[in-house]
């Protein structure tokens, strides 16, 4: 009987396996870490990648990824990046946090609208992106990869409101994984031996955002025959569930034959299966997340907008406080950047002159290059967003000789900024 421990052991192979040619995109755009984007309880960590041109309102894709994996690492070894280039829209990466890095589908909070865990900060982020980069409300997207593709049936089950549809790549119905004794690894739906009826699935799909009546998201589903960690038999209760979930037969309306190993079935216009012959549960390969993009309808997107990147965002309206405590021959400045716009700065480079005989020895926060004369202090990874209305803190430490006096001028991406 596996265990979760065996779980992860087996998708350490995931990430050689991911690493499909063409990923990630080469281009100008680089992934940023962004922090403070909504409520989040159980402190996911958030990546974004904005393509350099994007739709006039971009759609919104959230990449889920596998156990032992992260946001930066479904972002290098899938080819979503490069996918969004190409088309113009903007992906989320997000990353579990807890041990094991496999996200929450098993906790009555996770199977449940806002009842907190993994799909409150999963959903956060989603809105977060809606409104900082004008995203359409009307295209946002779920995938993912094993406990992503679990969290895409979830998150389909939770917030039908909010996604239009999803592809999970080896995963299981969603709620088959619930437990109540704390435990994230449900043995029996690992091995395929929870077996219900559409209509049994169903309600629990609907059971997650009771009285809810509108659309539900279509999805597609992708499961290898050999698949010993998810087994097989759950892309058949995946079926089952989704079909009922749409009101269709569980007999297809049509099957064809993609490529070799690969029979697609369709069920209405709201189900699309493909079963890979043969294939284990490291799935994901080089020209399956383009028929992901496919069957979402982002294959016909003409980027027109041209973004910023993270070396040329806006920096203005901005406010700095500096302020020094200085002995000896030595001082600490602690800087205070505030955007003071309406819009979020993402990604930036604050720059400042430091007086005569001042010299940086070390800095927190922030890298700072040179260390005298004019310097250029750059975000770090955590905080490269600063949202409107919002201040980082950053500082540094520096020797003098004598002048322990304040810079008189700063500029925020090349804006000036206000001295408070």
């Amino acid at each position: 009987m596996k265990t979760l421990g065996a779980l992860l052991a087996a998708l350490v192979a995931v990430t050689a396996a991911l690493l499909v040619p063409g990923a990630p995109s080469a281009s100008a755009a680089t992934l940023t870490e962004v922090t403070g984007f909504g409520t989040n309880p159980s402190n996911l960590r958030m990546h974004l990648y904005v393509p350099d041109r994007v739709q006039a309102k971009p759609p919104v894709l959230l990449a889920v990824h596998y156990c032992t994996g992260s946001g930066p690492a479904m972002y290098s070894g899938t080819e979503f990046a490069r996918l969004a280039d190409q088309y113009g829209f903007i992906v989320i990466y997000p990353s579990a946090t807890r041990s094991g890095n496999c996200f929450d589908v098993s906790s009555p909070q996770a199977l449940r609208r806002d009842g907190g865990s993994d799909p409150v900060g999963l959903v956060s982020m989603v809105r977060y992106v809606l409104q900082r980069h004008n995203g359409d409300a009307g295209r946002v997207f779920v995938t993912g990869i094993s406990s992503g593709a679990m969290t895409t049936n979830v998150m389909l089950a939770n917030y039908p409101d909010v996604f239009q549809a999803g592809a999970a790549f080896a995963g299981v119905p969603a709620g088959c994984f619930a437990t109540t004794d704390g435990s994230g690894w449900n043995s029996a739906c690992a091995n395929g031996t929870v077996l219900r009826t559409p209509q049994q699935w169903g309600d629990i799909a609907r059971s997650a955002y009771p009285g809810y009546t509108g659309a539900r998201p279509r999805m597609q589903l992708w499961h290898g025959t050999n698949d010993d960690t998810l087994r097989y038999p759950n892309f058949g209760e995946e079926i089952d569930q989704w079909t009922n979930v749409h009101g269709v037969s569980t007999a297809p309306t049509s099957t064809d034959y993609p490529q070799s190993g690969w029979t697609r079935t369709r069920y209405g216009s709201g189900v699309e299966a493909i079963s890979l012959q043969g294939v284990g549960h490291n799935i994901m390969a080089s020209g399956m997340a383009l028929r992901a993009i496919q069957f979402f309808g982002l294959d016909s997107g003409v980027p027109t907008t041209t973004t910023t990147t993270t070396s040329s965002q806006p920096g203005g309206p901005c406010r700095v406080t500096y302020s020094v405590n200085a002995w000896n021959t030595g001082l600490t400045a602690t800087i205070t950047i505030a955007n003071t716009g309406t819009s979020a700065v993402n990604g930036w480079s604050l720059g400042f002159t430091l007086p005569a005989g001042q010299a940086i020895t070390g800095g927190w926060s922030a890298t700072y290059a040179p260390t005298s004369g004019a310097v250029t202090a750059k975000n770090v990874s955590y905080n490269g967003t600063i949202a409107a209305g919002t201040s980082v803190q950053i500082g540094l430490q520096a020797t003098h000789t004598g002048d322990t006096g304040k810079p008189t001028a700063f500029t925020l991406n090349g804006a000036s900024c206000t001295v408070a």
